[in-house]
């Protein structure tokens, strides 16, 4: 199945907030995005029936073995990017907001040359 980018940066949002918080519920993610819990609900009821997340008695998501995979490989192009950008000068804020945009388009060739191009600054 082929997530859209809006799955792919839920995902990511996940494992970053679970990173960070030890526990996420909707409410957090919510907060992290800027958007109503009933927008979040209906895209983790959508992630769920996907098998990409699992919710358990206390409302807590955890990533499936294949969501997990997803968020990983999204959060991975994520800080590569910003770390690219960066050594270009580009300020930390903008870098993120770019890696962002660029993370879900980006081809597995140029992600690749990126990655080689960083291993050798």
């Amino acid at each position: 199945m082929e997530l859209h980018e809006s799955a792919e940066d839920y995902l990511e949002t996940i494992l970053m907030l679970k990173e960070r918080l030890g526990k996420v519920r909707s409410i957090d993610i919510a907060t992290d995005f800027g958007y109503s819990k009933p927008s979040i609900s209906i895209a983790m009821k959508k992630l769920r029936e996907n098998g990409y997340i699992e919710m358990d008695e206390e409302n807590y998501i955890t990533l499936t073995e294949s969501g997990m995979k997803v968020a990983k490989k999204v959060y991975n192009r994520h800080q590569t990017l910003t770390k690219f950008l960066e050594s270009f000068g580009v300020s930390s804020r903008t870098a993120e907001e770019d890696a962002c945009k660029i993370e879900h388009d980006l081809s597995e060739e140029s992600f690749r040359r990126i990655k080689e191009y960083l291993k050798n600054l």
